[in-house]
């Protein structure tokens, strides 16, 4: 028995339960641990470079706390597209159309490996100036650029490995990327000291050197991915001969994944335009706040794999024709998810300065990070009422909803709530509008989800096209997202 097999073997695969008949709550758990596995193992690279970076000095933080926004900015663009691809290969999945499935899967690697190259080379031109506008001091704009360039360059071996999470997330195995995730996390915990600090033969290369360990370790990710992917024999197949780009599938997943691009852009840019105004502090806070962030990246991971997990059981129910069901996991999963996060929420409230002390020493740091978590902590709960009710919007197709709430949220409560708090108080007026937009957010989204206009799709029961085989040629007559209701009408 390999050891892949002896890994896995600790989680339940898709084959040993239905997402589509039985228990909701089991195939709920047994389809989320591995993604919250998965998420904590992505959030791992995040906090190992802050750690690093914080040992190294308080400029160096300071310039990470700016330049992760920016990747998730960069990421987010594309990554409709492999929600796209998720939500087809869900619903392909359960209406029993394999074949049409591994055509979703092969056009959306294709499709979205051309964007990201496309994308790192403007980011990498731009980088610079963008960061400048978000008010980083010279030498931290400087040390953020040098991060962001590299990162830029390596961005097609990143997204694509973000795109394997989620086709294979699609199809219900989850626990083939959480193996290979680990993997890729190893790696760069092993390379990032030698790499910023230069231990042993390795040149010192500062915040430089912890940008090349994490798109190194992601490249060897994503070459294990693809490697899977043809294989076929776990989870989702991809056949070469499926990957010329076919337009008119294009823009299918233009269609539905331009909304959730949005809604990934919507979050991304809050938290760019927030560093405006936390900007405007000294450079502590600027600190503190991205120690902040990457703890409610950790605190948040639960929501983050259920709204996965509820996106994949509600697009399989879809395909299967059983809404009902599929209302029924979102449902479960947001009272599930604002019962965990409450806690953890406490906890996080508790424990704020313990927490804070770990990535750095700086007493002013950790003065004012301990202030972020007590204000937010009892926040949390909300998150995952959110988080929940959106996967299920994702997975009918629904992306422009989930965006739109993400919008008025970030855009439209909490940016201008931190804005003029942080003048009328200090930098705590950003905190507080951090907690008000994530109750007001929670109460938009299951008011929303209660109108019941999810239900307005064309599931597959017949879907488009020919029956598809090995032998299916780029370009042939078939349109996968004609089973979805992507339209701005509800």
């Amino acid at each position: 028995m390999s050891l892949l097999d002896r890994l896995s073997g600790l989680f339940k695969g898709r084959d040993e339960f239905d997402l589509t008949s039985g228990d909701i709550a089991g195939p709920l758990f047994y389809l989320s641990l591995p993604i919250i596995v998965t998420n904590l193992l992505q959030t791992a690279y995040n906090l190992i470079d802050t750690f690093w970076l914080g040992q190294y000095n308080t400029e160096a933080l300071a310039a990470i706390s700016f330049a992760f926004p920016m990747v998730f900015l960069l990421i987010s663009v594309g990554m409709g597209l492999s929600v796209a691809g998720s939500v087809l290969v869900a619903q392909y999945t359960g209406a029993d159309e394999e074949s049409k499935a591994e055509y979703a899967a092969s056009q959306t690697v294709a499709v979205s490996l051309l964007g990201a190259m496309l994308l790192g080379l403007v980011g990498y031109g731009f980088v610079g100036e963008l960061l400048g506008l978000l008010g980083a001091s010279d030498d931290v704009l400087r040390l953020a650029t040098d991060y962001m360039q590299v990162i830029s360059l390596g961005l097609p071996f990143m997204f694509g490995f973000f795109v394997f999470i989620a086709l294979m997330r699609g199809y219900g195995d989850t626990i083939t990327p959480m193996l290979v995730m680990f993997g890729s996390v190893l790696l760069n915990v092993i390379l990032d000291p030698f790499l910023i600090f230069g231990w042993g033969p390795f040149p010192r290369l500062g915040i430089e050197g912890a940008a090349i360990a994490t798109v190194f370790s992601r490249s060897l990710a994503l070459v294990v991915g693809l490697a899977i992917m043809f294989q076929g024999s776990r989870g989702v197949r991809i056949r070469l001969g499926q990957m010329r780009p076919d337009l008119s599938f294009t823009k299918q997943l233009v269609s539905i994944g331009f909304p959730a691009s949005i809604e990934g852009m919507g979050r991304a840019l809050s938290i760019n335009l927030l560093l405006v105004i936390v900007g405007l502090f000294p450079t502590y806070v600027v600190a503190a706040y991205g120690i902040g962030t990457r703890v409610f990246s950790v605190i948040f991971l639960p929501a983050i794999a259920v709204a996965r997990g509820v996106e994949t059981m509600t697009g399989q129910n879809v395909g299967a024709d059983k809404p009902d069901r599929a209302e029924a996991a979102a449902n479960f999963a947001a009272r599930t998810m604002f019962v965990i996060l409450g806690v953890l929420g406490v906890v996080a409230w508790l424990a704020a300065e313990p927490i804070t002390a770990a990535f750095t020493d700086d007493q002013r740091v950790i003065e004012v990070g301990v202030t972020f978590l007590r204000y937010v902590a009892p926040s949390f709960g909300f998150i995952g009422v959110m988080r929940a009710y959106n996967g299920s919007f994702r997975g009918t197709g629904k992306t422009l909803t989930a965006a739109a709430i993400v919008l008025v949220t970030y855009a439209l409560i909490r940016l201008p709530i931190a804005y003029g708090l942080s003048q009328a108080i200090d930098y705590r007026g950003i905190w507080i509008a951090f907690a008000i937009s994530n109750v007001v957010g929670a109460a938009l989204t299951y008011g929303w989800y209660r109108r019941g206009t999810w239900r307005n799709v064309d599931v597959t029961e017949s879907p488009a096209g020919p029956a598809l085989g090995d032998d299916l040629e780029p370009g042939a007559d078939l349109e996968p997202g004609a089973d979805l209701e992507t339209s701005t009408d509800d």
